[in-house]
């Protein structure tokens, strides 16, 4: 429904522009869509089309669609603008989503923005940039409301009254300690149906899920999904000092990044890249897989040249062959796929790593045997010749093995070692499949057919 809305707006956009009217378009941009369609709508538009569409968006609307584009197509809008016009951009915007937008800038310009802030606002963007964007302490949000312990709710209520509004997500009041150490929650459902004169010590949550600052993006939010949390506090390590809270609209986005990262990845793009990105950005970026893609066609390419006599003597092999490095560059991608899938959501560890590989090669066995004697008998009728066959589902079963086993411990791995299985891994896979197809395929042909 999301994307068929999308594509109707996009249709009145682009039908607007060719007949020159911009009346419409400025009324769809200002006020008759909400930021994240507006942003939507940008992001599938081309180049020229997505500038003037920019061009009609008013300055006060700015902040709030930035913060809802991809880092790849926000970040060219942000480096033409001056320090006079990203002050106003960014200053209606949460604490949160500033410290994204400002990390996708030049240093200097960073700190012209932070010069022009309040000294409370400049010290709890300050605090947010200190911690890496993929952190629980680059998720939180500074904005909170926090409340003493020895206070009754009769305060409490008349404390919430001068606030006017409470923050986005607010489920509950964040108890502090005098020096800010973080003591518990109390929620709103029990702060709107507890006895005036009671404190909030006598009411509060004290067994609560904490953050720390440190702790990797995906952790928290594995820790959101785990316990069903619409907010959570984050505290400093050390100190145990209330820093933040995080919610779940962060988390969602931190889920749909990871989710795209991995799909990405696996075809060497990068995380933001701009489906209508211009020609010259999109070929670099691709021309780098490709080049490391060629690195390993030509190893393949090698181990089939080792074998140029035994395939001169016998052309059925050249036929036959891509055959066996499909079959175990299919299976072990889908390896590959399950075990990173398993890696993301913390499900992967020493302790079960070892009953993970068994079934895999068990799983890669059974396959191969079924498959060799599929394309065994297939292999005999087509070619009339026997000794191809039990060749080439040997093959088969030799490689389905390999793929299970590279396929389970290579993600294991390369993040042993802090590299993105989702990016480095398919290449390394789909070379060991090749160069163990045909070497095995071509191999045990030399041996027995030459």
């Amino acid at each position: 429904m999301v994307e068929h809305d999308t594509q109707q707006h996009l249709q009145t956009v682009t039908d607007s522009l060719e007949s020159g009217g911009t009346m419409q378009i400025s009324y769809l941009l200002n006020g008759a869509l909400p930021a994240q369609d507006v942003a939507r709508l940008l992001e599938s538009s081309p180049p020229k089309e997505r500038r003037l569409l920019w061009e009609l968006i008013e300055q006060k609307n700015e902040g709030e669609i930035l913060q809802h584009l991809s880092e790849d197509i926000s970040t060219q809008f942000l480096k033409e603008m001056d320090t006079e016009q990203l002050v106003a951009v960014t200053e209606q915007l949460e604490s949160d989503d500033l410290a994204d937008i400002l990390q996708n800038l030049p240093e200097t310009v960073v700190k012209e923005v932070l010069a022009s802030m309040t000294a409370q606002d400049r010290s709890r963007v300050e605090s947010l940039l200190s911690y890496p964007e993929d952190s629980a302490g680059g998720l939180m949000n500074t904005d909170t409301i926090t409340v003493r312990p020895n206070i009754t709710i009769d305060i409490a209520f008349r404390f919430l009254r001068r606030h006017n509004s409470l923050p986005d997500m607010t489920d509950s009041l964040l108890v502090v300690s005098r020096s800010d150490r973080f003591l518990g929650t109390l929620p709103l459902t029990k702060l709107l149906v507890a006895d005036t004169d009671a404190s909030v010590r006598d009411i509060m949550e004290t067994e609560t899920t904490v953050i720390e600052a440190g702790a990797p993006a995906s952790e928290v939010a594995q820790l959101f999904e785990k316990m069903d949390l619409v907010s959570a506090p984050v505290i400093d390590e050390a100190s145990g000092k209330l820093l933040g809270r995080i919610t779940i609209d962060d988390v969602v986005d931190v889920i749909r990044d990871e989710a795209e990262h991995s799909m990405l990845s696996m075809a060497g793009l990068d995380d933001d890249e701009d489906t209508f990105a211009p020609i010259m950005h999109t070929t670099k970026r691709r021309a780098v897989w490709l080049g490391i893609n060629l690195i390993t066609a030509f190893i393949a390419s090698y181990v089939i040249g080792l074998f140029q006599n035994t395939i001169d003597q016998i052309v059925a092999l050249a036929i036959l062959m891509p055959i066996v490095a499909s079959m175990g560059g299919i299976a072990g991608s889908q390896v590959l796929t399950l075990v990173i899938r398993g890696i993301a959501l913390g499900h992967i560890g020493a302790a079960n790593t070892r009953w993970l590989l068994n079934r895999e090669i068990v799983v890669g066995f059974l396959n191969g045997i079924l498959w060799a004697l599929v394309v065994g008998a297939l292999t005999a009728y087509w070619f009339d010749n026997i000794e191809i066959a039990y060749i080439i589902a040997g093959a088969l079963i030799i490689n389905l093995l390999f793929a299970a086993l590279v396929g389970t411990l290579l993600p294991i791995t390369l993040k042993r070692f802090g590299i993105d299985p989702a990016l480095a891994g398919n290449v390394i896979l789909t070379t060991v499949t090749d160069v163990v197809g045909f070497l095995s395929f071509l191999g045990l042909a030399t041996i027995f057919l030459i």
